[in-house]
């Protein structure tokens, strides 16, 4: 053997290139070199003789430690490697049949027979380290898997991208099976999450529940919510956690703990779940995203530690202020100035700025550019929520906290808006803070994952499942829909029929029109109420700000002009001048309140008249010219001059409000405190059962009573042959909050009355009277936007009805309403008058009209019976025939009876109708 220094020496030589062709020499063996013959008697030599020899290129596998080797791999003589070997050059025979002949086999047969193989195996078990069948994400079999070319290349990109997911080189025996994967083996769960085993886990398990995961019914949940995704080209869904929790124990449990970790597992396994079933979606989304919904547990801005940090977090506030989308890094590239090279593509993160060290092909520190053209962005938007005014305790300041918005939660939400954020509570360094503070200190942020806005009528409209929509058009079926509207608004507060229908008009509001789009017309319905304190006013308002969908509520005494409106102010973060939203802005679409609107100075009510009639807010101040939209009804609440309304005077003289601002208002509702004994009667005991039922500690029996008490007044109220008191509480069902408000956004989203069928000559007529009778009387004005006011009243009543024609009914309620608002702001002397002249346009109730009809169908069956029967007989009942009422009824334009035959009141005063002898019997 050559001493160590010369092998030290053959070693750190240059290397012969394979190319040169070897120079032909005499085989000279080295004296200290064994021989070839040595070499292949020698125990070591013999010991590798089944090994492979060097031929071609090729290196043979033997022992290569000093002593033993015959091969020289460098140096002068390392062809001799290469020389024929035939005694080496041969297969073993041991393990080898030859006693059937069998051709070669083709490639492609021998990638089939590789194929059967590997079924084969898979079927009896013999791969170890797989998981079960339909979780492997790199089993065969998976559904997606195609031979087509551009197919193949397609799986072959998804792998490529769930291998840099999930990480190359761990054994396959490594993976976790389904029973083992919440042993964490001592590690945190985000250091046992980003594990190749228990992430594949993971990805297949969640992959397995979008696909399984099924409703009550035996319908796919996440199937239904893809296809709806994609039909509206978004790139998110939504995952109720309760379903993760109920179907998936260890998923739920590692999310809360690892959201970023486990959010970026969902979104992959998501979007091999979309591909599958839509494999072209990617050329619309690049990405899809898993959006939590339900978080069990609700946080507070203000209770916000260093316990949630790094957790997923679910809180709720107002939004304060929102920055315009941004364009922010996601995957980078550089360009390198020297020699041009590409570097990356870099992953950026929310922390810190990703930069190269240095350049791969030419190894310079730079400088690098950003490369434009293949850098890939995402929509970046940061928005600041505050906590809600009336849900903090009293005297404590709002707290407001910031959250940043990617992807396509970008624009979901805007200042105003209440909402629900679900996203990770994590920290961030701030430079500035550090030096404030003095002190290693981090700003906090949360990044959104999920956002539920509270208050609005197309957050509530796009929730609205097939189960309600079947209980809104079985509702609207009811003739006396309007009537049970009507009853079901502010059910806490005692009488005020005129107001609840006031609200409730306001509520379905009318049809805004905009020809050319160029000149539009208001469809909303403003309201004033006017009247003596303590009559529910602000109740009602408040009332309204809980059933409506999108309400802003404000007080005349705290608001100012730029409140309402908008107002200029410097940005503390880019010192430029930005434009802030006020109450009438942020009530777009939706309905404003004001309170205390007598309170309000002069100047600042002047600075809504544009936003109450042509819905929009002009602003020109610091440079900026802009108009903002402000289409939203106003309701107002007003106390009149020294305190109490005096029916001696009219209305402008009882209210301090000019005639442009009192015009623009549809409905003014005059709330008098009248003294009436029995209606002061009926209102105490309303108001004392109303807090005996809501009470929190309230008993059955309590209720049984209540109910007991309520039935005797009515009977009491029949034996007075008081018929207004039986009218008012004729059994009118209300409709349930929840589906009331349901029904108010599906009938505003859905429904759009036409005037086809309206009666124009007898709008015509009302409006001269009305225009006469205002100059004789000196009240308020009357304009053509009173005009326009019985239209959208008209809309609004045939929208409750979902009717898509105004017919004579809702223009007869419409006019009613009008005249109404129009004789109670006259004076006392001038109503009865008034009332007197405008009769022939109020209509009664239908309940009441047919009552009216049975009474004198009654008396003159009365009449001819006691003609009849000799004196001094008895009568104990009359009968009517059922079809000359109905025939009666049907005049007046009425065609529901059944309702009217099993109503309470009818049953009170001692009717029955007999179904089988078709007849009507009252007993005496």
């Amino acid at each position: 053997m050559a001493s160590s220094d010369s092998r030290e020496d053959d070693i750190n030589s240059p290397v012969s290139s394979p190319g040169v062709p070897f120079q032909e020499e005499e085989d000279i063996a080295d004296d200290n070199m064994i021989t070839d013959d040595e070499s292949a008697a020698s125990p070591q030599a013999s010991g590798q003789q089944n090994r492979p020899a060097i031929r071609d290129g090729r290196l043979r596998d033997h022992n290569l430690s000093d002593d033993e080797s015959g091969e020289e791999l460098f140096g002068d003589n390392f062809e001799r490697d290469y020389r024929p070997r035939p005694e080496l050059d041969v297969y073993e025979t041991e393990m080898l049949d030859d006693s059937v002949g069998v051709s070669e086999l083709s490639l492609g047969e021998r990638i089939t027979a590789e194929a059967e193989m590997r079924a084969r195996d898979r079927a009896e078990g013999r791969l170890a380290g797989r998981m079960r069948r339909g979780l492997d994400m790199y089993d065969d079999s998976e559904e997606g898997s195609d031979d087509r070319p551009h197919v193949r290349r397609r799986q072959l990109r998804a792998q490529q991208r769930r291998a840099e997911l999930f990480g190359e080189g761990e054994a396959e025996e490594m993976i976790e099976s389904i029973e083992n994967l919440e042993d964490t083996r001592g590690m945190t769960v985000r250091e046992w999450v980003v594990q190749m085993a228990p992430k594949r886990e993971i990805y297949n398990r969640f992959k397995n529940f979008l696909r399984t995961c099924t409703d009550d019914k035996g319908r796919n949940v996440f199937r239904d919510k893809i296809r709806t995704m994609s039909e509206e080209n978004k790139q998110s869904f939504e995952v109720d956690y309760h379903l993760l929790a109920a179907s998936e124990q260890v998923l739920a449990y590692f999310l809360p703990d690892a959201p970023i970790e486990m959010l970026e597992i969902f979104n992959e396994a998501a979007k091999h779940v979309v591909l599958s079933i839509f494999p072209a979606y990617e050329r619309i989304a690049k990405e899809i995203f898993v959006r939590i919904t339900d978080l069990p547990l609700i946080e507070d801005i203000r209770s916000l530690r260093q316990l949630h940090l790094n957790q997923l977090i679910r809180t709720h506030g107002v939004v304060t202020s929102t920055t315009t989308v941004l364009p922010q890094l996601s995957l980078i590239k550089y360009d390198c100035l020297k020699c041009k090279y590409i570097l990356g593509p870099f992953v950026q993160n929310q922390t810190e700025e990703v930069k190269p060290g240095s350049c791969p092909e030419c190894q310079s520190t730079g400088p690098f550019s950003i490369n434009m053209e293949e850098t890939i962005y995402q929509n970046y938007q940061r928005i600041t929520i505050q906590e809600s005014p009336g849900k903090i305790s009293a005297g404590r300041i709002p707290r407001s906290k910031d959250s940043i918005l990617l992807g396509d939660l970008c624009d979901s939400c805007r200042p105003g808006d209440e909402i629900e954020l679900t996203g990770v509570y994590t920290n961030s360094y701030d430079g500035s803070l550090n030096i404030a503070n003095g002190f290693p200190v981090f700003s906090t942020v949360i990044m959104a994952n999920h956002i539920l806005k509270k208050d609005n009528w197309t957050a509530v409209g796009s929730v609205l499942t097939d189960d309600d929509i079947s209980k809104i058009l079985e509702l609207s079926k009811d003739h006396r829909i309007a009537e049970r509207i009507f009853a079901s608004m502010a059910p806490s507060i005692y009488g005020h029929k005129n107001v609840k229908r006031a609200l409730a008009l306001a509520l379905f509001g009318g049809e805004s029109k905009n020809p050319g789009n160029k000149h539009r017309i208001r469809g909303d319905i403003n309201v004033l109420l006017c009247g003596d304190p303590g009559t529910a006013k602000s109740q009602f308002l408040k009332y309204i700000s809980k059933v409506a969908p999108r309400a802003v509520f404000t007080t005349g005494q705290g608001a100012s002009a730029v409140g309402l409106t908008a107002f200029v102010q410097k940005s503390p973060v880019t010192k430029e001048w930005t434009l802030e939203a006020g109450a009438l802005v942020l009530a777009d679409k939706g309905i404003c309140m004001i309170d205390e609107f007598d309170k309000m100075s002069d100047k600042d009510r002047t600075s809504i008249h544009e936003a109450m009639e042509q819905q929009s807010i002009s602003i020109s101040k610091a440079g900026i010219v802009a108009s903002l939209q402000a289409r939203c009804s106003v309701l107002a609440a007003a106390n009149p001059i020294g305190g109490r309304y005096d029916i001696g005077l009219t209305f402008s003289q009882n209210v301090d409000l000019t005639e442009p601002i009192i015009s623009r208002f549809d409905i003014i509702c005059v709330v008098r405190d009248q003294v009436d004994p029995f209606a002061d009667e009926q209102l105490a005991k309303f108001v004392v059962r109303s807090h005996i039922k809501h009470h929190p500690n309230v008993t059955e029996e309590d209720l049984a009573e209540v109910r007991d008490a309520e039935t005797a007044d009515v009977i009491e109220k029949e034996n007075t042959n008081d018929n207004n008191a039986i009218m008012e509480n004729i059994d009118i069902e209300g409709i349930p909050q929840d589906l009331l408000r349901k029904y108010i956004v599906y009938a505003r989203d859905r429904v759009r009355p036409k005037l086809a069928k309206f009666d124009q000559e007898k709008v015509s007529k009302l409006y001269s009277e009305l225009r006469r009778e205002s100059l004789l009387t000196g009240s308020i004005p009357i304009t053509v936007r009173h005009i326009e006011s019985i239209i959208r009243c008209a809309e609004s009543h045939a929208r409750m009805h979902l009717r898509d024609a105004v017919g004579d009914q809702d223009l007869n309620v419409s006019i009613q309403v009008v005249l109404e608002s129009f004789i109670d702001t006259q004076k006392y002397s001038v109503m009865k008058s008034m009332t007197k002249t405008f009769s022939r346009y109020f209509q009664r109730s239908n309940t009441e009209l047919l009552f009216t009809i049975l009474r004198q169908m009654v008396h003159e069956e009365l009449s001819l019976t006691r003609s009849r029967m000799t004196a001094g007989a008895l009568i104990e009942k009359v009968a009517i025939n059922e079809k000359e009422f109905a025939n009666k009824a049907r005049q007046l334009d009425i065609q529901h009876l059944r309702h009217f035959y099993d109503s309470r009141a009818f049953a009170l005063q001692n009717y029955h109708f007999d179904a089988v002898n078709k007849v009507i019997v009252q007993k005496f």
